[in-house]
């Protein structure tokens, strides 16, 4: 099986798959194709981060250029550095997957996520790479280190702020045993809230384990047992953020985004009155900015998506459902503690609490999503699961939508339905697992 590109760079099992040639040759094929002399090498906290970093930061050398190890650190403060040092960046991370499997994410020079034509030649090259490159050991080189890859990227948090402060906030932050476990506290501390943190003690198999944005309950009883104002739950590599309202409501990427928009605008502070979503947003944030005289801009499932569209100036806030959201004007890509740190600005500004905020953002259309596994991320949607989509959208008519589509990050096909009856939605979603199941099968 031969890893490719998907949503957000690639992923896949490791060691079984995703290992140390398999990114000797990745980290060899990127630093060939972009035009950057020095890389910038994070990494999350999953048992297989150290060896698959080392081989990175190994090929990159062997290449004449320049490995700067920045140790266990978000993806944003990669990206970040990248975008001020103009260097290439390198994440060792699989996001919000177990630690059971790893990924690479690549920035090039800028901060940016590869465009399509960067990410052909690329993949090209690797599989050159792969086929005639015999099973070596890299001779292991000495990285530099970087001073502090940190200090910039929380003064770029704090100036986000523009001189307020989080003073009077009380939070909670699930660090989901990830990147962030050793920032997150101190970040917030020095923003001038009060924090309680919890899944912040990683031990290489912990990462995304029944806590973070995508199993948020423990966060959600610590919220109401604390009686927090808001609580923010981050992915292994705090690059996206669930967050959680006072009386345990969830605030996903959705949410946020409406909230952001519509405050943005009331501020004058929204380009062109529109906003980038994507095809998985709810049917509820387009009604929300409807009504907010505010435009959405639809693209493809990916951050990388959504920032192709900012960069062209057409916004400068985009997001997805599962809680990736860009500020343009502070970043080049989701960064989960950013997120956090204005939803909690925004909520100080507003004299409400985060209870109301969650509630009046938009009203949700009811939205079923079934993940269905498949043999690999390279299944397809065959025309015997069309037919059935059509036969689906049909009885629905206008009272609902439909996706189905191969997941970019896991080998899963989602199915989505949104109707506006609940349990409509849910018997026609299982449905159409179905049928995706038995023809797959």
């Amino acid at each position: 099986m031969t890893l490719s590109f998907g949503t957000d760079g690639v992923r896949g099992p490791a060691p079984e798959i995703l290992n140390q040639r398999f990114v000797t040759c990745l980290a060899t094929a990127a630093s060939e194709v972009l035009p950057a002399d020095r890389w910038i090498i994070g990494r999350d906290t999953r048992e297989s981060g150290p060896a698959l970093s080392e081989a990175i930061m190994s090929a990159i050398s062997n290449n004449g250029l320049t490995a700067v190890n920045g140790g266990v650190i978000p993806t944003p403060v990669v990206a970040y550095l990248s975008n001020v040092e103009n260097s290439g960046g390198v994440v060792v991370s699989a996001s919000h997957n177990l630690w059971t499997d790893n990924g690479v994410k690549i920035f090039a020079p800028g901060g940016r996520k590869l465009r399509d034509e960067e990410q052909s030649m690329i993949e090209k090259r690797l599989n050159e790479l792969l086929t005639n490159t015999p099973v070596t050991t890299q001779q292991s080189v000495d990285p530099t280190q970087h001073a502090d890859p940190t200090d910039a990227w929380i003064n770029s948090i704090i100036d986000a702020l523009e001189d307020r402060t989080l003073e009077g906030a009380h939070l909670v932050v699930d660090c989901a045993n990830g990147s962030a476990s050793h920032i997150a506290e101190p970040l917030f501390r020095e923003l001038g809230a009060r924090v309680d943190i919890i899944n912040n003690e990683p031990d290489g198999r912990n990462i995304n384990q029944g806590c973070g944005s995508t199993s948020p309950q423990m966060l959600t009883e610590t919220v109401k047992s604390a009686g927090a104002d808001l609580g923010l739950a981050l992915d292994g590599d705090a690059d996206r953020l669930i967050a959680v309202a006072s009386n345990g409501a969830l605030i996903d990427g959705d949410r946020q985004l409406c909230l952001f928009a519509t405050d943005l605008d009331q501020r004058e502070l929204l380009v062109n009155k529109s906003v980038v979503i994507t095809v998985m947003s709810n049917f509820g944030v387009r009604q929300a900015m409807q009504q907010a005289d505010i435009a959405t801009i639809e693209v493809p499932v990916g951050d990388r998506n959504i920032l192709t569209r900012l960069d062209a100036g057409d916004a400068v806030l985009g997001g997805e459902q599962s809680g990736h959201l860009i500020f343009r004007d502070h970043a080049t890509t989701g960064d989960g503690l950013l997120s956090g740190a204005l939803l909690t600005d925004l909520m100080l500004r507003s004299d409400k609490n985060s209870a109301e905020l969650a509630n009046n953002a938009m009203h949700q259309t009811p939205q079923v999503l079934l993940n269905v596994p498949v043999p690999s991320k390279s299944a397809e949607i065959t025309a015997e699961i069309q037919q059935e989509i059509e036969l689906t959208q049909a009885r629905l008519a206008n009272n609902g939508r439909i996706l189905v589509r191969a997941s970019g990050t896991e080998a899963v096909i989602r199915v989505m339905v949104e109707a506006t009856d609940e349990s409509l939605a849910q018997s026609e979603a299982q449905r159409l697992a179905d049928v995706v199941q038995a023809s797959i099968s």
